[in-house]
This record gives C-alpha cells, sequence and structure tokens, in this order.
C-alpha cells in the first residue's frame, strides 16, 4: 500500500536508505538509481544558482565555486556588532536542547517576538550579504530558518558528539550559515570543512554510488538514513584535500553547501560557540528558484515554533519522542539545562 508513496518521494528530498525500500534497493541503485537522483539534482542546483548569481560579487561566486563555502570576515562595523551581540546575549526567548553525545546545542527561534525585540538581528538576516550568500549557496530564493544557536561541547559524561564525524547531510546541495557572535578557537569545537567536496566529481559520484549499494543495512545509522558519512583516508582516496577548521574571530560568517563533506570540529576542553545560524533546504528537483510560500513573511517567522508545537503534539499523543526538549525562557549563554 505504501509502494505509491514510497516512487513519488523519488522526486522529493527523501534521503533515508533504511526507510524507504525503493532508495535502498541495491538492485535498483546498481541499476543507477542514486547516480541519476545525484545528477538530476546538482544539475538543477547549477542551473539555479546560475540564475540567483546576481544577488552575489564575482569574488564570493569565484570562492564557492572553489571551496563550497565563503567566508566574509568584519561583517558589520565594530561598535555595530558589539552592539548586536551584547543585545542577543542579555535577550531571554523560548529555548529549545538537544543532547548528542557529550554536546547539547540550544536553539532559540528568530521567530516574529525575537525580531521585533532585535530589530538589530532583523537587519542582519534581511541584509544583502545574509540574504545573496544563502540564497546563492542553497540554489533557491528561499528564506532560511533561523536561530540563535549555542554548542554547549564536552559539557556531559557521554562519548563524542556525532557531528565531530565527517559528512555530507544529503544528496543534493543544501545550505548552512553563521554569523559567529563569540571567537572560535580550532579545538573548542569549530566548524570545518573540506574545501572543493562539494562538487560532484566522477570519483564522488563512484564513491556515493557504491555507498548505496549497502547503505540501507550500514552500521551508522546516519550513513543509512541518508547522511553519508567518511573518514579522513576516504577523502584522500577521493582526491580531496585535509578539512579545514574554521579558527575564526567574532563578527565573520561562514555560509556552506552541506553536500560537501563537513563536520563539527573537536572540542578538548568544555566550550561554548554562539552564532545566528540558519540553513534553507527545499525539494532539489524542482527547476525554479522562488514560489515558497514558507517564504512569505509572516509565515517564515512562525516556521520553528509550529514544528516544535507539531513534535510536541506528536510525542503527548504516544508517537515518536522530539529531539528538542524545551529549555524554558533563558538567554543564549546559559549553562545547559538538559545533563
Amino acid at each position: 500500500m505504501l509502494a505509491p508513496l514510497w516512487a513519488l518521494s523519488l522526486l522529493t528530498p527523501a534521503k533515508s536508505f533504511r526507510d524507504n525500500p525503493l532508495i535502498g534497493s541495491a538492485r535498483l541503485n546498481a541499476w543507477g538509481l542514486h547516480e541519476r537522483r545525484l545528477r538530476a539534482a546538482h544539475a538543477l542546483a547549477a542551473w539555479r544558482r546560475a540564475r540567483l548569481a546576481p544577488l552575489v560579487s564575482p569574488e564570493d561566486r569565484a570562492a564557492f565555486d572553489r571551496d563550497g563555502f565563503v567566508v566574509k570576515r568584519d561583517v558589520l562595523p565594530a561598535a555595530v556588532f558589539e552592539r548586536l551581540r551584547e543585545r542577543v546575549l542579555a535577550h531571554r526567548a523560548p529555548a529549545r536542547e538537544m543532547v548528542q553525545g557529550d554536546t547539547i546545542t540550544r536553539r532559540i527561534a528568530l521567530d516574529r517576538p525575537f525580531l521585533d525585540a532585535l530589530t538589530e538581528v532583523r537587519e542582519v538576516i534581511a541584509g544583502p550579504l545574509w540574504h545573496g550568500l544563502t540564497r546563492y549557496v542553497g540554489s533557491f530564493d528561499q528564506e532560511p530558518v533561523s536561530y540563535v544557536q549555542t554548542i554547549l561541547s564536552q559539557v556531559r559524561a557521554a562519548p563524542p558528539d556525532p557531528q565531530t564525524h565527517l559528512h555530507a547531510d544529503t544528496f543534493h546541495p543544501t545550505v548552512k550559515a553563521w554569523l559567529f557572535l563569540t571567537d572560535v578557537q580550532a579545538d573548542a569545537g569549530a566548524f570545518c570543512y573540506v574545501p572543493g567536496s562539494h562538487r560532484l566529481s566522477p570519483e564522488r559520484l563512484a564513491w556515493e554510488r557504491e555507498l548505496s549499494l549497502v547503505a540501507a543495512r550500514h552500521a551508522d545509522r546516519y550513513t543509512s538514513r541518508g547522511s553519508f558519512r567518511i573518514t579522513r583516508d576516504g577523502l584522500a582516496a577521493l582526491g580531496l584535500p585535509e578539512p579545514r577548521l574554521f579558527d575564526v574571530p567574532a563578527n565573520t560568517m561562514v555560509v556552506a553547501d552541506t553536500f560537501g563533506f563537513h563536520a563539527r570540529g573537536p572540542a578538548v576542553r568544555p566550550s561554548v560557540r554562539i552564532e545566528l545560524w540558519g540553513y534553507g533546504r527545499r525539494n532539489p528537483f524542482l527547476p525554479w528558484t522562488g514560489l515558497d510560500p514558507l517564504s512569505w513573511p509572516g509565515i517564515a517567522e512562525a516556521r520553528t515554533p509550529v514544528y516544535w508545537r507539531a513534535m510536541d503534539l506528536r510525542e503527548r499523543w504516544g508517537g515518536k519522542r522530539s529531539p528538542w526538549r524545551d529549555a524554558g525562557h533563558i538567554t543564549p549563554d546559559a549553562p545547559p539545562v538538559l545533563r
């Protein structure tokens, strides 16, 4: 009875090899199913980016095409940035926390009450730099889902954070953006990215094809659900360089295509990283750049609160437990609520 839905999902962002027997079929993937989805998604992304190119400078387009990311330092004038940071870190708002290994991720939604209270933040995410780069890199004229995000590393006695393993988020281009509100040190959970790994090279395509044959039964649950992991040795086999750690000062913006291999760098001690963070992911098989009702004013700011309430209702009605737990009204730099 589910077969028609499984078939229709092939034309969507659906990525789980474990949960969809068509996506996870070794036979179909041996015949080229996963490879064809990859080729189509990346070709359409290139077509859309060509139409969004006027949103970014030629220098930023060249940097992205080469590396898969763009880095911009001193994004705001120093006095403006300090005011922004002071106001964000002092602002109490509804927060959620998720525990992964020894790390806690906290998110505060940039919903309408937050943006009305902190107009400085609204100006950043509506400004030409954030606006243009997130759309060009993500290949859609789409408003990212945005938060104040806090990464609290090594705050629990638990196995290492699984996000420290190099991985691709999914099979098609997507975007994530960071404006760091705190200095980021290389050994304190810095973002890292493998330059050039966003390209669908012949070596990457062959690697994806081989992994697609076994992904449905892979021991790593993230890989089996379509977020493929790779080792340092695997990078060398694909002709890729070592990951770059973003050891950067506050007031630095990074925008990256997370089809490229990336991770949260290791933390050698308890540390805190705070940032404005956003992500965009849409159906990769759409040929147009816009026409996204979820990006409309009034709807875009409500997406996260509605999503959190839906997760809570599903859990209350006996469904899957939400990983995002209510942490109350707190500031971004508050001690972790969940342990």
